[in-house]
């Protein structure tokens, strides 16, 4: 195994210790290394680390980046999904974090049936309620839950949010967390480079870091 980059045992030092200063263990909370616009020269010393967990924004990107490279990982898909592309993401991803919506949700529930896999499913808040970005609001939050569980058969694992960039994250943080006790979910993905250790004091149980472990993406 090689020796990890700086940047990345910084971002696992620092995990850490945000857990410890709350009193928890920080086994419990998986980083989610965001590989997505990032060159393989940039993310396999990650991998090359020992690394296993990476999040990828987009179906295609993701199959072209990790195609013959993922044994032993686990991908997560954490940007928007469009209901067309349900195939080829419950295919190839071990997590999808971006369910929002009752179209999709019969996406999934289809080609699951279809293919005998079952990725594990988390569903989107749109806590800050924000036109432009996915998400469920949150007082649709219980309904679509429930939805997913019994009209559709999906087993939902957790909750994921991304707060608005010019608030303080810590209140869209504890939100998304009572949303996900009173549906008894235990799963939080919640917290990105700006944020993540704030996420882990609300409870996060995974944190998606991208720019702090490979610095700053090339444009979409």
């Amino acid at each position: 195994m090689a020796t990890p980059p700086p940047s990345y045992a910084d971002v696992v030092a620092r995990i850490a210790r945000a857990a410890q200063a709350c009193g928890r263990d920080p086994a419990g909370v998986t980083l989610v290394a965001v590989s997505k616009q990032q060159p393989w020269e940039a993310v396999e010393p990650v991998v090359a680390a020992g690394h296993k967990v990476f999040g990828e924004n987009r179906v295609q990107e993701a199959m072209a980046r990790w195609e013959g490279r993922s044994q032993g990982l686990e991908l997560h898909l954490i940007g928007p999904l469009q209901s067309n592309k349900a195939k080829e993401a419950v295919a190839f991803f071990d997590v999808i974090e971006t369910l929002d919506r009752q179209k999709l949700a019969r996406a999934l529930a289809a080609q699951t049936q279809k293919q005998g896999r079952m990725p594990r499913l988390y569903v989107q808040v749109n806590t800050g309620e924000e036109p432009q970005k996915a998400g469920v609001v949150p007082a649709e939050a219980d309904a679509f839950i429930a939805a997913c569980r019994k009209d559709f058969g999906l087993t939902i694992e957790g909750l994921m949010c991304i707060p608005p960039v010019d608030e303080p994250p810590g209140p869209h943080f504890a939100l998304l967390a009572k949303i996900a006790g009173r549906n008894g979910l235990s799963k939080l993905s919640m917290g990105m480079s700006d944020d993540f250790e704030t996420a882990v004091r609300f409870g996060a149980t995974s944190v998606r870091v991208g720019s702090a472990l490979f610095g700053k993406r090339a444009s979409a």
